[in-house]
């Protein structure tokens, strides 16, 4: 069975899927890789072929060979249409986001696993790349902070007198929010943190920061999985002008706050952006799901009533070697799950096959795709 890694197409995108040292460990698949695929992360075709990967300098043939193609970014629709006829894929997919990928696959018979729809239990740690990823972006998040922020993080005391510690609020405390507390934490700011699901508390105090607890009705603040739900309009009106009173004291604020498969909640209103003090960072990790912050302007940086509001996009990458490195980990055990004597075993009543599953030789299983498509028909 031939495992083929493509270079990365998607822009800024440097990560590659799949690094050297994996290779030996997904024994039960041939791995092609395309040429140069993970130049940009570090691992140059050598060190590739040194561990038993064969590089392809055409990507026609790598899809035309490979019966799994592992991936990061979604594929285009032309990617799409490249798969060999009855393919597999893992990768993030996003279906309700990418429905013209998810029909061109879908059309080519491909069986097709969305890492993003990975299942919190506990065998599937080790698979869990939203995770390793969003804990390298929380880290990116707080030193993106500190370099613009015009002011040190740590209690400095000298002759001169003393420089009082930089405060630094986090909003929302899943996996890279609780990163960002850690690692603002460890650079010597004074952290306070906020997240709708009372639950995590002990973990944000365990890190050293104050836990923000607002007056609020928070009941079934969170899923099984244990991330945060949807809340009505006057909920998010009212936390909105609450944490504005919490930001006025902030010298930076790290925003993470997501719901599955929704647009990001904004928590940060114009007003609070104005109640801020001059000069004071915003990094809105929700970048990428419209922002948290009602200023954010997707991949870029803007100052707006005298704030530094940046929303970057894709922060993993930033870190490309490592992120790749973590990546390829959590795929290669995913791929260890569910290919065995060197061809898909599937057992689709297993939770860790059936829940990422999105399509099965082509049949839509995942039931809100395939109501979302029958809809755009």
């Amino acid at each position: 069975m031939i495992g083929g890694v493509p270079r990365e197409t998607a822009e800024g995108e440097k990560r590659v899927a799949i690094v050297p040292e994996s290779i030996p460990k997904i024994g039960q698949l041939t791995i092609e890789v395309e040429k140069d695929a993970g130049a940009q992360a570090g691992f140059p075709d050598a060190a590739f072929v040194e561990a038993g990967a064969r590089v392809v300098d055409d990507t026609k043939r790598l899809y035309e060979d490979a019966d799994l193609i592992l991936k990061i970014q979604v594929p285009t629709v032309d990617e799409a249409a490249r798969f060999k006829e009855g393919g597999a894929l893992v990768s993030y997919l996003y279906p309700l986001n990418n429905l013209p990928s998810m029909k061109k696959l879908s059309e080519r018979g491909v069986t097709a696993f969305a890492l993003d729809l990975m299942p919190r239990i506990s065998r599937a740690q080790a698979m869990d790349t939203l995770s390793s990823q969003a804990t390298l972006a929380g880290y990116r998040a707080v030193t993106m902070a500190a370099d613009m922020l015009p002011k040190i993080f740590p209690l400095m005391m000298m002759a001169a007198g003393t420089i009082a510690p930089a405060r630094v609020f986090v909003l929302g405390a899943g996996v890279s929010g609780l990163q960002a507390i850690a690692t603002a934490h460890r650079l010597g700011a004074v952290v306070e943190a906020y997240d709708v699901r009372p639950t995590v508390k002990e973990q944000i105090e365990s890190l050293g920061a104050k836990f923000v607890e607002l007056p609020l009705q928070t009941q079934e603040s969170q899923t099984s999985g244990g991330y945060a739900k949807s809340q009505s309009e006057d909920f998010y009106r009212k936390q909105q002008e609450l944490l504005a009173e919490r930001m006025k004291v902030a010298d930076v604020v790290i925003s993470t706050a997501l719901v599955p498969g929704k647009k990001a909640p904004i928590l940060i209103s114009e007003d609070a952006v104005k109640g801020m003090r001059p000069g004071s960072v915003i990094i809105d990790l929700a970048a990428e799901q419209g922002g948290n912050c009602t200023l954010t302007e997707p991949g870029k940086t803007v100052v707006k009533h005298g704030i530094v509001i940046r929303g970057p996009l894709n922060v993993p990458s930033d870190m490309a070697p490592q992120a790749s490195q973590l990546f390829s980990r959590n795929v290669a055990s995913f791929v260890g799950a569910i290919v065995k004597d060197r061809k898909l075993n599937l057992d689709t009543q297993d939770q860790l096959v059936k829940d990422p599953m999105v399509l099965l030789k082509g049949e839509v299983v995942y039931k809100p795709l395939k109501d979302a498509l029958e809809r755009n028909n």
